[in-house]
């Protein structure tokens, strides 16, 4: 077993807030995710709460790319003369 570490990072303005997680897997491959946030002109500037919310965005798109990887690898390796699988 090893350990992953994802690394987010973020860039905003006044209104908007971006995130990309960046996660490096064992083989040396990247797999992104990225995480939007808009602030309502109407509310206060709290930048923790879009870097919050575009930080699980990122997460969540990392995480459906990751399945995405997983998925090709499975099918790379799916034994095709098998007639179990």
């Amino acid at each position: 077993m090893g350990t992953w570490t994802v690394e987010l990072a973020f860039a905003e303005d006044t209104e908007h807030t971006e995130a990309i997680a960046i996660l490096r897997i064992p083989d040396g491959r990247e797999v992104r995710g990225l995480g939007q946030a808009k602030r309502d002109p109407a509310d206060r500037p709290v930048a923790e709460i879009g870097e919050e919310i575009a930080g699980a965005r990122a997460l969540s798109s990392l995480a459906h790319e990751l399945l995405n990887v997983a998925a090709a690898e499975v099918e790379k390796n799916v034994r095709r003369d098998d007639p179990l699988g």
